[in-house]
């Protein structure tokens, strides 16, 4: 319930049904008690105790029954990190070893402050009115275990060598990288009526607002 108390109120108050990442790194703080952490690597962004998350937030139609998504996990350039030059001519395996190697030194690092680290996710409809939630460890990848292959948009493709599941996409314009992930069936899904949209002259008038509230200075 209060998960849809969030997400109503936030439709009351906003002119478009958008909830970008630190949106729902705020409310997911709120709704567990935890403190909200702006992280540049978004591996951290919530913390409570002990445990930290990552948070994230997906667009898709049917949110209670997708079965996999892909997040976007940040950018994994190795020109900046192995000094790299010209990736596309990188041997597809070599160049991926270094690409989910920058994605494990990253999980380490954050795993060096706190005993536990997730990932919750949150799976939105366009209009916000279906939402999913769920959350996984942040795991370490091997890097032997997978195999890359370069697809026809000239990004890089990680498979899992025993189950040959895609489970990685990296664009080498922007270094971005995406980990595809299994949505669990025991996720928890809702949906919500939509809710009026409160004015301008409403919420003013309910905070008591006076034109002395401002102050010119210039």
């Amino acid at each position: 319930m209060g998960l849809g108390r969030e997400v109503v109120y936030h439709l009351a108050t906003r002119t478009a049904a958008i909830l970008e990442g630190t949106d729902w790194e705020q409310i997911f703080a709120r709704l567990i008690g935890a403190r909200w952490k702006p992280s540049n690597v978004g591996l951290d962004d919530v913390v409570l105790e002990q445990t930290a998350w990552g948070a994230k937030t997906v667009k898709n139609d049917n949110p209670a029954t997708v079965s996999r998504i892909r997040l976007i996990s940040g950018r994994n350039s190795p020109i900046y990190s192995f000094g790299d030059r010209e990736v596309s001519e990188c041997d597809p395996d070599e160049l991926g070893e270094k690409v989910l190697s920058i994605w494990n030194e990253r999980v380490s690092a954050i795993r060096k402050h706190y005993k536990h680290l997730r990932t919750v996710v949150l799976v939105k409809s366009d209009d916000l009115l279906e939402l999913a939630v769920f959350e996984f460890d942040t795991v370490l990848f091997p890097e032997e275990d997978f195999a890359w292959i370069w697809n026809k948009r000239n990004n890089l493709e990680g498979y899992h060598r025993r189950t040959k599941e895609h489970k990685f996409t990296w664009q080498p314009h922007g270094s971005q990288f995406t980990i595809i992930e299994n949505v669990p069936n025991h996720r928890l899904a809702i949906r919500l009526k939509q809710p009026p949209l409160l004015g301008q002259r409403e919420v003013l008038d309910v905070l008591g607002f006076h034109e002395s509230w401002i102050e010119i200075i210039k």
